[in-house]
């Protein structure tokens, strides 16, 4: 729930700057969403079929949020 709170403020930003620090957030909060889903899955908490499915989904968001964040520091270094 961090990741979409967190994704909700980084919409809301007032300038380039925050809304490259809250991205910067966003991507950190997806990869700790990251980690504690491997955590249950390897401590093999819940059923195995969801908790990969969840992972997957959990890897995809934070890839695309790891990309976003570097895009959005390449554009603010080009229009400087």
């Amino acid at each position: 729930m961090s990741v979409a709170a967190n994704y909700r403020a980084t919409c809301r930003a007032r300038s380039r700057a925050e809304f490259i620090a809250k991205l910067g957030i966003v991507a950190e909060e997806a990869d700790e969403s990251k980690f504690w889903l491997e955590f249950a899955r390897e401590a093999q908490l819940g059923e195995a079929a969801t908790a990969i499915s969840l992972l997957k989904e959990a890897t995809e968001l934070a890839a695309i949020f790891s990309a976003s964040l570097g895009t959005a520091r390449k554009n603010n270094r080009i229009s400087k």
